[in-house]
Formats: C-alpha cells, sequence, structure tokens
C-alpha cells in the first residue's frame, strides 16, 4: 500500500515503522510543520490514509479524504459527536471509512470480555461498577474513546446502568451519581501509554478486568493491520468488524 500518515508524532512515527517492515510505502506524512502540503492532490498519491491527529482535526481530516476519494483509517478520538453526520456523508460519497477508539488486538479481547462479563453481572446486582482509565499527560480528551467504549459496552448489557459521567482527576466533580449511571474515572499520569480497568464492587469483595498498554505498538501496529483489511472495500465499518467474536 501507499500510505499517507495524518498526524506525524509519536503515534504517527511508530506507524510508518510498522508500515515499513510490512512492505508499505508511506507517500505523505503531515504534521504540524507543514500543513500546507495537505492537499486532496498530495492525498491521491496513497491508497489510504490512516489519521491519529488530533481531536479538533479529524473530522476536516476525513472530509479531505472523503474529497479525494482515498480510504482512510481513523485512530483519533474526541470527535465522535459528529459520528453520525461522517457516516452519512461516508455513504453519500461512497467512500471509505474505518474507525476505532482503539486498534489494539489485546484492547478488543477486552471490549468482548467486558460486554459478556456486563451480561453476566444482571444476575448479581450486588454489585455496582466502574471504569477507571490513565493515560498520559499530552492526552487531550478525557474520557478516553477506549473508556467510553468499554462503558457504552457495560450499559448495551447491563440492564441497571442507562448512561455514563466522567470525572477528571482535579477537575470538579460531577454530582452524586444517579443509581442508572456509570462513572469513568479519568486520571492522567506521565509516560502512561494506557490503562483500562473495569471494576464490580460488593460488600464482601470486587472483581476487576484490567488491560495494560505497555507501549504505543500495539495501537500502531492494529492501525496498520486495518489499514490492509480495508483495501477493496467500500462503506463506514469500525474496528469491530475486523473481529469475529462468538459470545
Amino acid at each position: 500500500m501507499k500510505i499517507a500518515l495524518l498526524g506525524y508524532g509519536k503515534m504517527g512515527q511508530i506507524i510508518e515503522r510498522f508500515a515499513t517492515e510490512r512492505g508499505h510505502e508511506v507517500v505523505l506524512k503531515i504534521g504540524v510543520e507543514n500543513l500546507q502540503d495537505f492537499t486532496v492532490a498530495n492525498l491521491k498519491k496513497a491508497n489510504v490514509a490512516i489519521d491519529f491527529s488530533a481531536p479538533d482535526a479529524a473530522v476536516d481530516n476525513i472530509s479531505k479524504c472523503f474529497e479525494a476519494n482515498v480510504p482512510v483509517v481513523v485512530g483519533t478520538t474526541g470527535w465522535y459527536g459528529e459520528l453520525q453526520r461522517i457516516k452519512n456523508d461516508c455513504a453519500a460519497g461512497n467512500n471509505t471509512l474505518l474507525y476505532g477508539s482503539n486498534f489494539s488486538i489485546g484492547v478488543n479481547i477486552f471490549f468482548h470480555l467486558n460486554k459478556v462479563l456486563a451480561k453476566l453481572m444482571n444476575n448479581y446486582p450486588a454489585y455496582d461498577v466502574q471504569v477507571e482509565e490513565i493515560h498520559h499527560t499530552q492526552k487531550l480528551d478525557a474520557p478516553s474513546g477506549t473508556a467510553m467504549t468499554i462503558a457504552e459496552g457495560i450499559i448495551e448489557q447491563l440492564d441497571g446502568k442507562t448512561e455514563w459521567v466522567n470525572e477528571l482527576e482535579g477537575a470538579a466533580m460531577p454530582e452524586k451519581l444517579k443509581a442508572n449511571q456509570l462513572l469513568i474515572e479519568s486520571l492522567r499520569i506521565e509516560n502512561v501509554p494506557g490503562t483500562h480497568t473495569v471494576v464490580y464492587s460488593s460488600e464482601v469483595d470486587d472483581i476487576e478486568i484490567k488491560h495494560t498498554a505497555h507501549s504505543r505498538a500495539g495501537f500502531a501496529l492494529g492501525a496498520v493491520v486495518a489499514a490492509e483489511w480495508l483495501q477493496d472495500k467500500k462503506g463506514f465499518y469500525s474496528i469491530a468488524d475486523i473481529f469475529n467474536f462468538k459470545d
């Protein structure tokens, strides 16, 4: 493949390494220092774009990929308020997009396990549940997209929870939680790639499942694999479409 990297920070550089190792060529690298090179003409030199930019840039980046008719893999989070509009634009233009809050294989196994556990816990109402996410201090959005996906998986399967609320360490506390609300606690600590924990607590014990990323490498490799999977496809996909988990 010929790849355009939209966002050439730490993640973009690791993605470039994996892409090159897997026989692909990076033909365009866009960072804050060369935004003038981010043109439709330059995008058309690529077979696929991979976006790990910033929440306030992702939607415009996607729109430009649609204009260039270049499939795009979007690992940036924090833009999901525009998800339905982007999905509609993708269909209207016969374009191709795959997005995900986390491209790590391990995290996607965790997503599935989380939903299986949440469904099981309907039988045990003595347990309450919350989510904790820890990331590096450079992460711009809170909660993380991964934490939101975890929370939405719980809400989908656990009858007692219908919405999530976020508490960012150091920010104002949310109002007292209602029984139907799921708390996501967000912490920002230097040099932490990403840790996500789901805890079910009762008076007598806790049940905990946890995913700890050791580096950004798993996310980067997953993004390249997703770009490979997307070749010769049209339409709007999520990272879950790559996997075929069975309950």
